[in-house]
């Protein structure tokens, strides 16, 4: 059986109902009309290109011959870029075309990409339009930094901040993103072609720290709602890929975020203080954490109070990058209401990584996560929840690092409640299965590990299974839990751990079920 995810005027994607990680249990091919389209599957969520506005579909799975129909949108206009005068051959400079037609594309249109790489400066999305890359057409960045004008962190209308510029949590002046839009609605980004940073052609990646203005994002969303993306490929960031902020009802299917592992801070997908994300059958592969659900630093913590809230992950792909989920460390308006299922990581450092700090606010409130139904393959260490992280200016301080059971909890001291880690398989790890340090006065106040199994490589090699000061090297070792007012084991098994299957420091109780 399957379902409907998304339906353009052009594209579709489905998936299918079972509990298998990303991977569907036996392959099948799908007919659309009685056709055969896109050849054999063997993944969860599948997408159809190439459709007609307005026209009424029917498709068929083999070899299970389950049937559905479906209807794409209607539309009002289509605007081809080249008809405009843009040329698509990679050289010349087709932002005036590009940005026109988005300009001028009436409500409900779709701008068209097709048949070539178009070289663009920044460009800007508007309300109501789709914008449809093709399989042989991308959008290519420009390389030159001053082509990427500076947007300030704030301006002031009747007194009033409004924040235009982010960089990791806190209002700063940020190099204008490649693809951005700023309170618009109702967008879709389809196809299968390429949004192509060209960072890797670029001096972006040569100097990424210390800069007055900070680099571009791939994508930045700032404030819209009801924007999909839908089955493009996501590479050669700046920075992050894709970054909503402070958005509404937003959703990312079928996608492919692709950075090397060597580009510096080049995250995959990383929302900010939005409300109700759907990420589904997507593809990572990046030089930094593959998907970053943050909430802002202390500042925006305290002053907007916007927490990241109902956001489903599902049948998702995570490859290669630092971590694979993370929840932080930007994290101070709190998290809730976060799913994450059905998933499968490959050659991460870290699986599920939560990572905050004192400093981020009582209103870094972290609570009722799920985290179910996932695959892990050579995960260096698949569970991390470190409260000691060594962010920011002052990350290498005392205040930071200090297990001084004296310490106070104040208005700096976040709060990480209950986390359910269930149906969870890891092979080929590496340095430990799980690592769990809470603040001294503060502790986790419960981590139930239900239905969850680690095995080791043979050749597990040492590794810091967190970032925090006076962390040694851990091999093959079990659950290191410190500051955990309640940890509860049901069916969890380990195999090839060397020494205690559960390191016991500061822990309140055990139940094992």
């Amino acid at each position: 059986m399957f379902k409907k995810l998304f339906v353009s005027s052009t594209s579709a994607c489905f998936e299918q109902v079972n509990k298998n990680p990303y991977y569907c249990p036996q392959k099948y091919k799908v007919l659309l009309n009685g056709k055969e389209v896109g050849g054999e599957r063997d993944t969860n969520v599948f997408s159809i290109f190439n459709l007609e506005p307005d026209t009424e579909y029917t498709v068929k799975t083999l070899p299970d011959g389950y049937s559905f129909t479906f209807k794409t949108e209607s539309e009002t206009a289509v605007i081809d870029v080249k008809s405009l005068g843009a040329k698509g051959d990679g050289k010349t400079d087709d932002t005036y075309y590009v940005q026109m037609a988005i300009d001028s594309c009436p409500e409900g249109g779709r701008v068209l990409l097709e048949g070539g790489d178009f070289l663009v400066r920044p460009i800007v999305l508007k309300s109501g339009i789709t914008l449809e890359i093709k399989a042989d057409a991308q959008l290519l960045g420009d390389i030159k930094e001053e082509n990427y004008p500076y947007i300030p962190a704030r301006v002031y209308k009747g007194g009033k901040e409004e924040v235009l510029a982010s960089w990791e949590g806190e209002p700063f002046d940020c190099h204008q993103s490649f693809v951005s839009a700023y309170k618009q609605k109702n967008i879709k980004v389809v196809g299968e072609g390429a949004i192509n940073g060209n960072a890797d052609n670029s001096t972006w990646w040569a100097t990424p720290k210390g800069r007055k203005v900070a680099r571009p994002r791939l994508v930045f969303l700032n404030k819209c709602q009801n924007v999909v993306f839908h089955g493009v490929t996501c590479k050669n960031s700046a920075s992050w890929n894709l970054h909503p902020f402070f958005s509404k009802n937003l959703g990312f299917y079928d996608l492919k975020i692709q950075n090397p592992y060597t580009g510096p801070n080049t995250d995959g997908l990383d929302p900010e203080s939005c409300d109700k994300v759907n990420i589904m059958g997507c593809v990572f592969s990046v030089g930094d954490d593959c998907c970053a659900i943050k909430s802002g630093k202390l500042y925006m913590g305290k002053t907007y109070k916007t927490p990241a809230t109902r956001h489903t992950l599902r049948n998702n792909l995570f490859q290669n990058g630092h971590g694979a989920i993370v929840l932080g460390s930007e994290m101070s308006g709190g998290v809730k209401q976060l799913t994450v299922c059905q998933c499968v990581f490959k050659h991460t450092d870290r699986g599920l990584r939560i990572k905050s700090r004192r400093g981020r606010g009582k209103d870094g409130i972290i609570d009722g996560v799920v985290f179910e139904n996932i695959k892990m393959i050579n995960v260096i260490t698949p569970l991390v929840i470190n409260m000691y992280y060594f962010c920011d200016p002052d990350g290498h301080s005392e205040y930071v690092w200090s297990r001084n059971p004296a310490t106070p909890v104040d208005e700096g001291t976040p709060y990480l409640g209950k986390f359910l880690f269930r149906d969870i398989e890891c092979v080929d790890c590496e340095c430990m299965a799980g690592y769990f340090d809470g603040l001294v006065e503060q502790p986790i106040k419960e981590v139930r590990i239900e239905n969850v199994s680690f095995s080791f490589k043979e050749d597990a090699k040492p590794f810091q299974p967190a970032m925090l000061e006076n962390v040694r090297d851990f091999c093959k070792e079990g659950l290191y839990v410190d500051n955990v007012e309640h940890l509860i084991l049901k069916n969890v098994t380990f195999d090839g751990v060397v020494g205690e299957k559960i390191i016991k420091k500061n822990l309140g109780k055990v139940t094992e079920e």
